[in-house]
């Protein structure tokens, strides 16, 4: 029973951490939603993929990441280029606007957590952050289920 009851909390906190993030990202750059701040991460991390890589990434439809991807390319905040190894496969990349803008929104963010876990002790923030960490890998040990 009190695993139910802490499985409850789990989720609503869950939601409203995911609320409150979607919320503040407009107020750190009010060009950039979270979706499309995480699909130019990714792209970071990546050094470029493909549309369908980001869509099955993140269980997006394609349509959706399809619209994601207009947008920020009317944006000049990706490209899109022949993958050299199949030049009929587009690969997007970040722009040098894109990457400024995500360096920006990237260090307000951190300062954000910084300022909202300035009073944790550092023991409470390594848990935490472990804790994340063995909630978002799979249970085949990756971290996106791939």
């Amino acid at each position: 029973m009190r695993a139910d009851r802490a499985v409850e909390t789990i989720q609503r906190e869950m939601t409203t951490f995911a609320r409150r993030a979607r919320a503040s990202a407009g107020r750190l750059h009010p060009e950039l939603s979270l979706v499309s701040y995480t699909l130019l991460g990714h792209l970071e991390e990546q050094e470029g993929c493909r549309a369908t890589d980001l869509a099955a990434h993140y269980a997006l439809d394609k349509s959706t990441v399809s619209r994601q991807v207009a947008a920020l390319e009317r944006a000049d905040l990706i490209e899109r280029r022949p993958d050299p190894e199949d030049h009929r496969v587009q690969v997007l990349h970040l722009t040098a606007a894109g990457r400024r803008i995500l360096a920006q929104v990237t260090e307000n963010r951190q300062a954000a957590f910084r300022e909202r876990l300035a009073d944790w002790p550092e023991e409470d923030l390594t848990r935490f952050a472990a804790y994340l960490e063995r909630y978002n890998t799979w249970p085949d040990g990756t971290e996106d289920g791939d």
